[in-house]
């Protein structure tokens, strides 16, 4: 509730809107799951859909048995609600990759979390590592540790076609430089494994627009298959920008499968997160694609502070917290990356 307060101290209710792919019952079901902990709270909480064709009530079923009632939104002057209730707050869960439709414009009487500049039709990820690179590099200097360890290497490219092979030269170069600068820190620190990069789109998400590159000369050798991919993202949205950023080796595994740790974050506070786990991809690959599932990352134990008196790192409630504080500076990173790109 205080991540709330602190913005809307009245608050009684708030207005939810999710993404718009219903037929996705699991994304459904964790919306169902975020509803219910902001009820715990004290708060009035309804689920208002930006698809056109909710225009009443309905309740979409879900796999474990609840049921999820899905609202039209109403536009009421400067306000959003839904029929019956006009929230202090709306809370997006949408992360409006196809842009910001009228509807959510010009809402200067209510709270939007996080604000519409936050939207993948504008938002890029280039501008959230550069803030996260500052942020690295200070919190590394504080403690005396070389940044590398918590900020992998990245560089951007602009005004590429994977299509016409426009930019492809711009591609080779920042490859071979984030590569060359991942061998030498492989060097020091006696790393034995093969270094590559990750190429993708620097605007949206949902795994799309996502390749693995271990040498530059793989770009020039790009298939249909592969440029057609990474052509285009979530909504179709073409992608003429892109981020190279080293590739970092998953080496957590679930039950003999490659598995990669995803954080919760409430406010400021590390609530949770799960693995996401994939038996048909290797450690240098992309987990985030067709046939990946998730486990819980259960906290067996808390992870605000590490265990002092184990001198194992890998030990759970050690790796738990080193999760935790590079989430808590990625947040910070977003915070301010928000503030520096909201529209004057």
């Amino acid at each position: 509730m205080s991540a709330i307060e602190h913005i809307c101290p009245q608050a009684k209710s708030i207005v939810l809107i999710p993404e718009n792919h219903t037929r996705n019952q699991f994304y459904l079901q964790n919306v169902a799951q975020l509803a219910q902990i902001l009820r715990m709270t004290g708060l009035e909480v309804r689920i208002g859909s930006l698809l056109p064709d909710i225009t009443a009530p309905t309740p979409v079923d879900l796999p474990n048995g609840e049921t999820l009632l899905l609202e039209p939104l109403v536009r009421t002057g400067n306000c959003l609600g839904v029929e019956g209730c006009t929230p202090c707050a709306i809370l997006l869960n949408n992360d409006l990759s196809a842009g910001i439709p009228p509807i959510l414009q010009g809402l200067e009487e209510q709270y939007v979390l996080p604000p519409v500049h936050a939207a993948w039709a504008v938002r890029r990820k280039s501008r959230h590592f550069s803030v996260y690179d500052e942020i690295a590099r200070e919190f590394a200097h504080t403690f005396g540790i070389d940044p590398w360890r918590i900020n992998p290497a990245f560089s951007v490219c602009r005004s590429v076609n994977f299509q016409e092979g426009h930019g492809e030269e711009c591609l080779k170069a920042q490859v071979d430089a984030v590569l060359n600068t991942v061998r030498a820190k492989y060097r020091e620190y006696g790393i034995e494994e093969t270094p590559y990069v990750v190429v993708k789109a620097d605007a949206g998400t949902y795994g799309m627009g996502v390749m693995t590159i271990k040498d530059a000369a793989e770009i020039t050798g790009l298939n249909r298959r592969q440029r057609n991919k990474m052509s285009v993202v979530k909504e179709g949205l073409e992608v003429n920008e892109v981020l190279i950023q080293e590739g970092v080796h998953s080496f957590e595994t679930v039950r003999g499968a490659v598995a990669e740790p995803v954080i919760y974050m409430i406010d400021r506070y590390v609530v949770g997160g799960f693995y996401r786990v994939h038996t048909q991809r290797g450690k240098d690959e992309n987990l985030n694609a067709p046939g990946m599932h998730f486990e819980s990352l259960a906290f067996t134990t808390g992870c605000n502070l590490p265990d002092c008196f184990c001198r194992d790192p890998d030990a759970l409630p050690n790796r738990f917290y080193a999760y935790g504080v590079v989430g808590r500076l990625a947040a910070l990173a977003a915070a301010i990356e928000l503030e520096r790109t909201e529209p004057k």
